[in-house]
């Protein structure tokens, strides 16, 4: 069934399946009348030689410049030809079919004052798979993502490049292949389409997905080192979590028993120690933290991909034209730092937890780098290595990205967000992180056939189910192995969502 937009409704799970699912997408009716009513007010106003930014006007310095009418429509042009100043690398084509939908959705509100055709131009490309060619460079994240929203607008206007059927072509090109026919921008649209925070919105939602499923799976990975390290569960109890009353610490400890229910290797209590290392018995805590801080970019990427990010903003109720700021990225901005600091730190102690097996001062008796036959055998020494390199290199990429800001258009727009930045820098910190917890995942397994050589007992139900997926494709070693493709096929299956469906299997859904 198609996605629904009328700029107030769209969820992440909507964005997740337009952005990677390639679901279609519609306007409602509601939305489209909404957006004619809008597009009437401008042309009246037109009509009536009012001065309003951006539609008779010059834009940033030049916005006390007057247009004629007769040249509105080449300013719109104009603007995102000059506009169209990315560098770098493209977007990938997730990211790009995400901004899409949003660009789409916020227009959809009707207080953009572009036409309805233009929209369903736009659209148009995202159903069938026109892909602009987006680099992720250039945006200062206000006024909203100017250059990279110009690279999505110039294949509209048969400019630029895109990519069609999984070929890179020229906008005029794919515009014809899939037989969608190109405009003329008219007054107001061109900024319309290009004042607002969709980049850096589309960027970090996707991520804000990903991260969501692996706090999950940063809670599976911990109970499978628990088990590992024959851990203690009295430190889940919830009464310990009660009394401090953080949601999201009680939710990682309600999940963390679940997970271990039945488990005889992580019991209530251990007979030879009487409380485990921090990031062990603190997982709650640590994971907890990073819980709320996801749950707190969650709420503001909901609200962010429903809401109107132009400028000026038409409200024709009140026959109203106001030059506003909505095209900030300041809210986002620092939602993303603060995404990538949380999950940074899951990164951060899944590699303490792997170091703790590995290390047989600290392992409680699993054998050296997990290594059965160690000395001419290296076991999982290298593994940790490499995690150890990558919450390294995360803690640069935690560096906020908002607290910097950069003067711009003469000084007209004198402070910046830098929210794309600090999007583009969760998405580097998450995918370090998805990695970092595949490594412990992949080590846990290691540990825990070597516990059950050792029959040390049996696994929880839930644990079990991961440990079974992840022995489908990876199995134990017992001599020295080619390491990479084991530690990329466990990230394939955390990047694909499923290691935590598998455990829900057994012990129901986790919080």
């Amino acid at each position: 069934m198609a996605v629904v937009i009328d700029g107030r409704s769209l969820t992440l799970d909507e964005v997740a399946a337009v952005a990677r699912g390639f679901e279609k997408v519609v306007m409602s009716d509601e939305a489209k009348a909404n957006v004619n009513k809008a597009r009437a007010y401008v042309e009246k106003k037109l009509e009536e030689g009012a001065v309003i930014y951006g539609l008779t006007t010059g834009f940033g310095k030049f916005s006390d410049t007057f247009i004629p009418a007769d040249e509105t429509a080449q300013l719109q042009r104009n603007l995102i030809i000059s506009h169209s100043c990315g560098m770098g690398s493209p977007l990938p084509t997730e990211e790009v079919r995400a901004a899409m939908l949003l660009r789409c959705n916020a227009l959809s509100r009707g207080h953009s004052g572009i036409r309805l055709s233009t929209i369903e131009t736009l659209l148009a490309m995202l159903n069938a798979g026109v892909h602009p060619i987006i680099p992720e460079k250039g945006s200062l994240g206000a006024s909203g993502d100017l250059a990279p929203l110009s690279h999505m607008v110039l294949v509209m206007l048969g400019e630029g490049e895109a990519e069609y059927m999984g070929v890179r072509m020229s906008g005029k090109e794919a515009m014809a292949k899939a037989g969608i026919p190109t405009i003329e921008l008219a007054a107001k649209e061109g900024l319309a389409l290009i004042n607002g925070t969709q980049i850096m919105t589309a960027i970090g939602s996707l991520c804000t997905i990903d991260a969501l499923d692996l706090m999950k799976t940063a809670d599976i990975a911990a109970a499978m080192t628990a088990e590992a390290q024959l851990g203690i569960k009295a430190a889940f109890d919830h009464k310990v979590h009660d009394v401090r009353g953080h949601q999201g610490q009680k939710d990682a400890a309600e999940n963390l028993l679940k997970l271990l229910e039945g488990s005889e290797l992580a019991l209530r209590t251990q007979p030879d120690k009487v409380q485990d290392a921090y990031v062990i018995r603190c997982v709650p805590q640590i994971h907890g933290a990073s819980r709320d801080a996801i749950n707190y970019v969650k709420a503001a990427v909901e609200r962010e991909i429903n809401a109107v990010t132009d400028n000026p903003i038409i409200f024709p109720d009140e026959d109203e034209v106001i030059s506003g700021g909505n095209f900030h990225g300041q809210p986002m901005a620092l939602a993303f730092d603060f995404l990538g600091i949380a999950v940074s730190e899951l990164a951060n102690v899944s590699e303490r937890r792997t170091e703790r097996m590995v290390n047989p001062a600290l392992s409680f008796g699993l054998p050296a780098f997990l290594a059965k036959h160690g000395g001419v055998n290296s076991g999982f020494m290298i593994a940790q290595y490499s995690a150890a390199s990558m919450v390294s290199e995360n803690k640069v990429y935690a560096h906020p990205a908002s607290v910097d800001s950069i003067p711009s258009s003469a000084n007209q727009e004198d402070h910046v967000s830098m929210g794309t930045t600090a999007a583009r820098k969760a998405r580097m910190i998450l995918d370090n992180a998805q990695k970092v917890i595949a490594i412990e995942l992949v080590t846990a397994h290691q540990a825990l056939w070597l516990r059950s050589e050792e029959g040390k007992g049996q696994m929880a139900p839930a644990t079990k189910a991961v440990y079974d997926l992840i022995d489908s494709r990876i199995p134990a070693n017992e001599v020295d192995v080619v390491m990479y493709p084991n530690l990329a096929a466990a990230d394939e299956l955390i990047k694909a969502h499923a290691i935590v469906p598998a455990a829900e299997a057994v012990c129901g859904e986790l919080k």
